[in-house]
């Protein structure tokens, strides 16, 4: 039996600690807070801040895993390196994971080393260092904290009467110890999309149907499957993926997401080592494997010989309006009397204003409209209200 440890249990981790269970496996949940969702569903937990490299280091030699798979950013990702020396395997590596929680490297190696077309972007670390930036940058921009997650920080800025604010807004939500910016050049894309990308140890690169996503703020609110990509736009968007993917190295499933503009071509945007907030479209059963179970097969070196798409999938986020411990919800009934759908409370024992707190997924057959069900799976998340 493979023991896995769980570096950050969110809503991502807890449908990862699933599959993993249903292989099999034995999971120890780690988060800085109690009874977090992933904890709810695991073998055991250990409650510390993974940026105390200490804290960190005297769980792994309290439980001894096999493997190491990292859920959030604010981790001391430089002691992932220690930990593969000591005969852990880290997923996908740890190369990849401190490469992709910092903005700044993954940047410099999908431009610089790689050649991947980007945005124009430049870096400060302090705020006159910011205004510089914005100047040569030119507005409108996107700012963002070099380390962060869901959108934390983000912010677009069309004038200079914005730059206080969201410099302000960019230190605050940082995530870790890295008081450092990125700004970059907004571009005018057509659309946005999540490629869920999955390396093997012992097979070859796959490519799940390209996930269409809204943001606000930078943070996820719907998603769709299969998301309309044109094929040229499409080998352009797995070519770079590929490249990237395999010089970071490592097994497991990495979100890669894309701006596409019709005129500009593919822009890569940014990626994460793990299973992305977008892709719990897949819970809808739009593929033969979600990207949780594909995961999952990665990290513990199970072979994935195809990926299909079996259906059309929408997701809607349900955010809290309030600040409350142990939140209580109204509208399910309403949710669950709907054909086609599936409701995911996450579990999580405290909400605070716009925390995600659950989603809906909605599903058809191949062929239908992915718009209409978009709206519908909207309309549905919408009668959930957290109390």
């Amino acid at each position: 039996m493979k023991k896995i440890m769980l570096l950050g249990s969110g809503e991502l981790g807890k449908e990862f600690v699933i599959a993993c269970k249903r292989k099999g496996a034995y999971v120890i949940a780690c988060d800085k807070y109690n009874n977090a969702p992933a904890m709810q569903v695991a073998d055991e937990r250990e409650v510390f801040s993974m940026l105390d490299g200490d804290a960190l280091m005297a769980a792994v030699r309290k439980h001894n895993p096999d493997i190491i798979v990292p859920e959030i950013e604010a981790i001391r990702t430089e002691k992932l390196y220690d930990c593969e020396k000591m005969g852990i395997q880290v997923t996908p590596s740890a190369r990849a994971v401190n490469f992709t929680m910092n903005r700044k490297a993954i940047r410099e190696l999908a431009h610089t080393e790689l050649g991947l077309k980007t945005a124009n972007y430049k870096y400060a670390k302090t705020y006159d260092e910011f205004l510089a930036a914005a100047d040569e940058i030119g507005y409108p921009f996107i700012v963002k904290p070099l380390m962060s997650s869901s959108g934390h920080g983000q912010s677009k800025v069309d004038s200079p009467a914005e730059l206080q604010r969201a410099w302000d807004d960019a230190v605050a939500g940082a995530r870790g110890d890295i008081k450092e910016v990125i700004v970059e050049q907004f571009i005018k894309f057509d659309s946005e999309i999540t490629l869920l990308t999955v390396t093997q140890k012992n097979g070859k690169t796959l490519f799940c149907q390209p996930i269409g996503h809204v943001q606000k703020g930078g943070d996820y609110r719907e998603s769709y499957q299969p998301a309309l990509v044109s094929p040229e736009q499409l080998k352009t968007a797995q070519e770079m993926a590929a490249k990237v993917t395999e010089a970071l190295t490592g097994a497991g499933i990495w979100g890669v997401e894309f701006f596409l503009s019709n005129t500009d071509g593919v822009y890569f945007s940014e990626l994460s080592p793990r299973p992305h907030d977008t892709g719990m479209v897949t819970l809808a059963g739009t593929q033969n494997l979600s990207e949780f179970e594909l995961h999952c097969r990665a990290v513990l070196g199970l072979p994935i010989p195809e990926i299909t798409q079996e259906r059309i999938g929408a997701s809607a986020v349900i955010l809290s309006p309030v600040a409350t411990q142990n939140p209580e919800y109204e509208g399910l009934e309403e949710v669950c009397a709907a054909e086609r759908t599936y409701l995911r409370i996450f579990g999580k024992p405290n909400a605070h204003v716009g925390r995600r707190m659950g989603v809906v997924v909605c599903y058809d057959k191949l062929g239908e409209s992915v718009d209409q069900l978009r709206e519908k799976c909207k309309a549905l998340a919408a009668k959930v209200t957290v109390k």
